[in-house]
């Protein structure tokens, strides 16, 4: 990793934890930036997801430096701090924005997201925010029209479009290696790390995370933004109808497994299918993830579990370099450009966020609506 702000300009991480202003810190950072080309990045939410991609990913990209992180949680915010080195850790917005950031990553709690880019746009801020976007569209719409109004950037945090396997098949379908997409395959099928936890005192409850999620809208409106946007990202063609379906294992309001059928505007069909209850109870855990891509001239076909991705058609068939489907310093790394360069043709656009979160709770409310309507 390499050095962060602190090692360069010789303060420890313990000088710099929250008293209220920051002040301290405020000053030191500002005498950093006078020598440094880098992008004074903060960050809104210190959650799981933060503190295993967002944050390692900003700090091993050169052109940005995090200087300052937001978390209601004083506690939480002062332990990823020293963990990982930021000047600032701030439990006040008032604080975190007076820092001398120079844009901003949201990573809060999806419910969060709406207040947090509202709050940028008013200090006119660039804004990465992570997916879904918004919790329903007149939301998203107004987070998009306030960051218009700002004059800034505003983009959605999809890391599946920067893997190099994701990234690969949009050049393959680019040129036709499979003649023309006529059908897209998207499988996640996982436990989100189980139905329960143990405490320490060894008392077996629900596991939060997988609790809120399915609360927040169960596992299309979450994970499942990240297959649709991969179909936009690699089609480049919109959808022009959809039906979904669903299935429940637990009782929740949401189903925690659902199918999803895209029609495009090309001609194309793409099905997700996703789950949140796939082996949630074994005792040995297992996942699916697949890419499929069927065109007139053959198929690309990703498979996480198994390690393979490769291409198959007329000429034969052709193996490329597995990769994770996530990459999380691909994403900062064209953030930090765009930021640079003022636009980018890899980042899910605000608008495109939007749009993939209102689909993905529609067809989730339109199963839940099926469910009742059976029912009755």
């Amino acid at each position: 990793m390499r050095p962060t702000i602190l090692s360069l300009i010789g303060i420890s991480s313990s000088s710099c934890c929250d008293n209220g202003s920051g002040a301290l810190c405020f000053r030191q950072v500002v005498r950093y930036s006078f020598w440094t080309m880098s992008k004074r990045v903060g960050l809104m939410g210190c959650g799981q997801v933060a503190a295993y991609g967002h944050i390692p990913a900003i700090l091993a990209t050169p052109d940005l430096d995090l200087v300052a992180v937001f978390e209601p949680d004083p506690n939480r915010a002062r332990d990823i701090q020293h963990r990982f080195g930021i000047p600032l850790a701030l439990a006040r917005a008032e604080d975190f924005f007076a820092s001398g950031i120079e844009a901003v990553t949201i990573t809060s709690p999806a419910p969060c997201h709406r207040e947090n880019v509202l709050a940028c746009a008013r200090h006119r801020l660039p804004v990465l925010c992570e997916k879904p976007l918004a919790v329903n569209k007149e939301e998203g719409d107004e987070m998009v029209a306030a960051m218009r109004n700002a004059g800034q950037s505003f983009y959605a945090g999809f890391c599946y479009r920067f893997s190099p396997a994701a990234l690969k098949i949009r050049e393959l379908v680019r040129s036709d290696a499979i003649g023309r997409v006529r059908s897209l395959r998207l499988i996640y099928n996982w436990h989100l790390h189980g139905k329960y936890e143990t405490s320490g005192g060894g008392v077996k409850t629900l596991q939060k995370r997988r609790e809120a999620r399915m609360e927040e809208g169960g596992p299309m409106v979450d994970c499942g933004t990240h297959q649709i946007d991969l179909a936009h990202f690699w089609l480049d063609s919109p959808v022009t109808r959809f039906a979904s379906h669903g299935a429940w294992v637990d009782e929740y309001q949401a189903p925690d497994h659902m199918w999803l059928h895209l029609d495009h505007a090309n001609g194309a069909h793409t099905v997700v299918e996703i789950s949140y209850a796939y082996t949630h109870t074994a005792q040995n855990r297992r996942s699916e993830f697949i890419y499929e891509l069927i065109g007139t001239d053959g198929i690309i076909r990703y498979d996480r579990e198994a390690e393979s991705f490769y291409l198959e058609n007329s000429s034969g068939r052709q193996e490329f370099p597995f990769a994770p489907e996530k990459d999380f310093v691909g994403l900062y790394r064209e953030w930090a450009a765009a930021l640079t360069s003022g636009r980018s043709d890899q980042l899910t656009t605000a608008e495109e966020g939007v749009h993939v979160a209102d689909l993905a709770r529609r067809a989730t409310d339109e199963a839940i609506s099926a469910r009742f309507q059976t029912q009755g």
